[in-house]
């Protein structure tokens, strides 16, 4: 069994939360791509531009045309994820303390267990107090876990971790945002006792960007 510590973010955490983060964010760009492509729409678009190209010129026109429009499909994926990736890096991800650990209804924690004889940063979550008037909740942000050490519920225990975080300080609920093609995180929210509040397009690309991928913004929030 993993003996598993979550424990407050350190300075000396900096460059492995930063790996961790830009990590966890890119490898999302392959399954949306991949969702994207098995849409009937783009199965269709794709279809459709491969028989214009032949009747037009020639297979290889035909296969021109499709490989294009797939070209596309994968950029705007990546560009999805890639984006919000560097925004992040430039503003909280560059200044954790100052973003997260400066005010006492914030806070930054990091698992850490012992990987291959060593002890390393296997995973992390955020959480910042928001103010509305007289009431206060928290949105959790930040969530990643290394590849190797998924399915061991440290997803749950981390998320669970925020949500007594804000019990403790009397919040009235905890808000997430995450992506329609994370599944596995949904689920695990869901199980959480969250609920799906709302969705949106807003990002860091063109809302045509997540149109053609197919991506849509879940918010979701667990009253307390």
């Amino acid at each position: 069994v993993m003996e598993l510590v979550i424990r407050r973010y350190r300075p000396s955490d900096k460059d492995t939360v930063r790996r961790l983060f830009s990590n966890g964010i890119r490898e999302h760009i392959g399954p949306c791509f991949q969702n994207a492509m098995t849409s009937p729409l783009h199965l269709t678009i794709i279809l459709s531009l491969g028989v214009v190209g032949y009747l037009l010129g020639s297979l290889f026109t035909a296969l021109l045309l499709s490989a294009a429009w797939v070209g596309l499909i994968y950029c705007c994926s990546y560009d999805l994820f890639a984006r919000y990736v560097a925004a992040k890096l430039k503003t909280d991800m560059q200044d954790i303390d100052g973003s997260y650990l400066s005010r006492p209804d914030d806070c930054f924690w990091v698992a850490e267990a012992e990987v291959d004889g060593a002890t390393q940063v296997i995973g992390m979550v955020a959480v910042l107090c928001i103010e509305s008037g007289n009431e206060k909740h928290g949105e959790l942000f930040r969530m990643s876990i290394s590849p190797k050490s998924r399915r061991m519920g440290l997803g749950r225990r981390l998320t669970q971790t925020v949500i007594d975080f804000c019990k403790e300080r009397g919040f009235s609920k905890v808000v997430l945002e995450t992506t329609s093609t994370q599944m596995a995180a949904v689920d695990l929210y869901k199980k959480l006792g969250f609920k799906l509040v709302l969705t949106h397009t807003e990002a860091y690309s063109p809302s045509w960007v997540l149109a053609l991928v197919q991506v849509t913004i879940l918010k979701m929030e667990k009253l307390l």
